[in-house]
């Protein structure tokens, strides 16, 4: 049974110095918390250093987000560079028949089958954390939200209490020539 989400790195394991570069998309089909608009992609690049697995990639990918402020939908590009190292024990085949090399899976969430990396997990992970912590239509579209308390107040600078009057005229910029 072959599955795609599988990527074997025995042949790498077995021969330290050895890299494989892969091209990968794939739109998360079992991250159902991600609204993705694009699929995520980017290349991986894997070498084994004997003792070490190193996995790096850049990757990037357009998903729907909240607004902090208004709480309406806005597209967000995330873009992010992975740097993950990998214990392995063991020794490569290829300097010994009597042993070979295994990825030690510390991950509280196995990241491993063997040694077989499982992709979409590992970009999961990596993609969760480059996530912003908060998102802004401003930032999205260049526009302030429509619920802006802010550009309400200017819009009604003439009208409401004198005070609310006085602090609408403190969120307009000063003037250099004055």
């Amino acid at each position: 049974m072959r599955r795609d989400d599988l990527l074997d790195l025995n042949d790498v394991l077995q021969h330290p110095g050895r890299k494989i570069a892969v091209e990968i998309s794939t739109e998360l089909p079992e991250e159902a918390d991600l609204d993705l608009v694009a699929p995520l992609e980017g290349e991986m690049e894997v070498v084994s250093t004997g003792n070490l697995l190193l996995v790096t990639g850049t990757f990037k990918t357009r998903l729907v987000l909240e607004c902090s402020r208004c709480t309406n939908p806005i597209e967000v590009d995330v873009e992010f560079d992975m740097d993950e190292q990998f214990p392995v024990e063991g020794t490569p085949s290829s300097f010994s028949s009597q042993d070979m090399a295994k990825v030690v899976d510390e991950e509280p969430y196995p990241l491993f089958e063997g040694n077989l990396l499982k992709v979409e997990d590992l970009l999961r992970q990596n993609l969760l954390l480059a996530i912003p912590l908060t998102a802004d239509c401003l930032e999205a579209t260049g526009k302030p939200c429509p619920d802006d308390a802010a550009s309400r107040l200017k819009d009604a600078s003439n009208e409401g209490r004198l005070e609310f009057q006085r602090l609408a005229k403190l969120l307009e910029p000063e003037d250099p020539k004055a």
